[in-house]
Parts: C-alpha cells; structure tokens; sequence
C-alpha cells in the first residue's frame, strides 16, 4: 500500500519519493500559485466541481493561464485510482507560475497584454497522503480555539484586490506562523478577526455559529475564502429546515451562540470545544450537524457548478 500518490498534468504517475519542483520554481521561491485541498473518501474525490471552480477563480485573481479543468479531472480521477477505495486521503491539487529562468516577458508586453512565448508552462499536479491524526482526532473530540487579530479591515478586499483576500494561495506561512502561536498557549485552532471586531475565518477553516435552527458564517466581501464545506452543509442544512445566511459576525457573538464549527475539506466539520480559555459544550444538535456535514459533502459531488 503506497504512502503518497504524485500525478502531473499531462497524466503522469511519478514517484512521490523523489523530488518534482525545480529550485527555481516561482511558487517556491515566491509562494505565487494557488492550491485546493480535498477529501478523499470511498474511492471518491469529495466536492471535487466546488474545488475545481474555486481553483479557476483562485487562478483568475493571480492572473495565471486557466486551468484546463478536463485534464485536471482526469488527473483526479488517476490519482483516487492510485491512491484506492480502501482508505480515507487527503488530496492537494498545486498550480504554480512556473520556473523563474523562464519568465522574460517584456513589461510592455505585459502592458499591452501580448505575453511572449517566454511566459513560463505552469508547474501542476496533484498529490493524495494520508489524513493527519489530528484531522481524525479534530473530527471527534473537536478542538480548542484562540481568537487572533488578523490586523485588516473587512472592507480591505474590496479595496484592496490585490491583497488576493479571496483567493486559496500558496502564500500560507502567516497562516502557519499564526497555528504555532496558538500551540504556543496551548490551543489547537485559530479565529481570525478584522480590526471592526469582526469574525472572518481560520487559518485553514470557515467558520460558522449555530444557534437553535440557524447557522450563520460571514460573507464573503468580508475578505474570507469561500468555503466548500460551508456551502455543502448550507445546502443539506436547508433541507432540514435550518436558516442559513451569510452574515458579518462580531467576536462577542462566539460567545452567545450555542455551537462553533470549524468547517474544511478535509477535517469536515471540527466543534470548537474551547475558546480564549472557556469551555464550550456540546450543543443538543451536534451530531446531527456533523451528520449534515457528511451528507451534503457526499451529494456536493452531483453538482457540475457552483
């Protein structure tokens, strides 16, 4: 049974063992490219159309080629091959610029929008390994949350779209550095929040509060990534006769709702258990959050667009 499965654009099976990047590579040396995360689960990609079109929308903000999404289905569909049916996995598709010694494009090129033929071929694959033990143990025990300032404002995207807010980017070390901090005081997860006080995501997760039958998550123009997850459980949870609405969220509503969920392709649906130090208990309806969760991540994948 293999540990990693690697796959290139062009279809082929590599040996995830041996190195694939050049040293030169831009999304190495710059973290420019994008990247999605998904679930592997039953021999199935899970959301991959969600995935698919936000890895489109993530490639359009950073200006990079357009992902020929056939071949990256195809690619997909290898790769779940490869990795099999038996076992939960955790894919990443990466689409970086390319190799730095490649780009010499003039910038009245780029002024004119006639790249030349010096536009580096974009680096491109997908890779399946297995889900982290604390995905496993987040599932099931939940996990404890610190609230950190982000330091921007809500309306920063807006104003600022090349802050590239919206988009799923390579470029996650602030992210990164803000999970080590909160292991630091002792906490697992981490809630950004805008400089309005306002709630925006976590480093990795969407964020949604319940309260009785309803569930809010902040809106998109707030500067956050669309989550799939967030919007498969939306799609389940009306069905089930919940209200689910896109709402900006300030910190104190954390501490009056009844539930915290930390939604992500892969660890799903993680309750905050803890947050700033206070203890957070299981809501009457948790599991059937979880299991709303679970079913509209399985039927996410009928729908061809989003």
């Amino acid at each position: 049974m293999v540990d990693r499965v690697l796959v290139t654009l062009d279809g082929t099976v590599r040996d995830a063992g041996r190195p694939l990047l050049f040293a030169d590579d831009i999304g190495v040396l710059r973290g420019d490219g994008v990247f999605e995360t998904l679930l592997v689960r039953d021999g199935t990609a899970c959301a991959l159309e969600f995935h698919l079109a936000r890895l489109r929308r993530s490639a359009q903000a950073l200006d990079l080629p357009e992902p020929e999404i056939a071949r990256w289905r195809a690619v997909v569909e290898r790769a779940v091959k490869e990795w099999g049916s038996d076992r939960e996995g955790m894919m990443r598709l990466v689409m970086t610029r390319g190799r730095d010694s490649e780009v010499d494009t003039p910038r009245s090129a780029l002024i004119s929008g006639e790249l030349s033929d010096a536009v580096p071929v974009p680096t491109a694959y997908a890779m399946v390994s297995p889900v982290p033990e604390r995905v496993l143990a987040a599932r099931t025990e939940g996990v404890s949350v610190v609230t950190l300032a982000r330091g921007v404002s809500i309306d920063l995207a807006q104003e600022a779209p090349w802050q590239l807010l919206g988009a799923k980017t390579l470029s996650y070390a602030t992210n990164m550095a803000a999970l080590r901090f909160a292991a630091r005081m002792g906490a697992q997860d981490v809630i950004f929040t805008s400089t309005e006080n306002r709630v925006l995501e976590g480093p990795r997760s969407t964020v949604v509060i319940c309260r009785d039958k309803q569930l809010i998550t902040p809106p998109a123009k707030n500067g956050v990534l669309p989550g799939v997850t967030q919007r498969a459980l939306f799609a389940e949870a009306e069905k089930a006769g919940y209200d689910c609405r896109y709402e900006s969220l300030f910190t104190a509503d954390l501490f009056a709702c009844d539930s915290i969920w930390m939604l992500s392709s892969v660890t799903l649906a993680a309750r905050v258990n803890s947050l700033d130090g206070l203890r957070m208990s299981a809501p009457d309806n948790a599991e059937e959050i979880i299991g709303l969760v679970d079913r509209g991540v399985e039927r996410a994948g009928t729908i061809a667009d989003w």
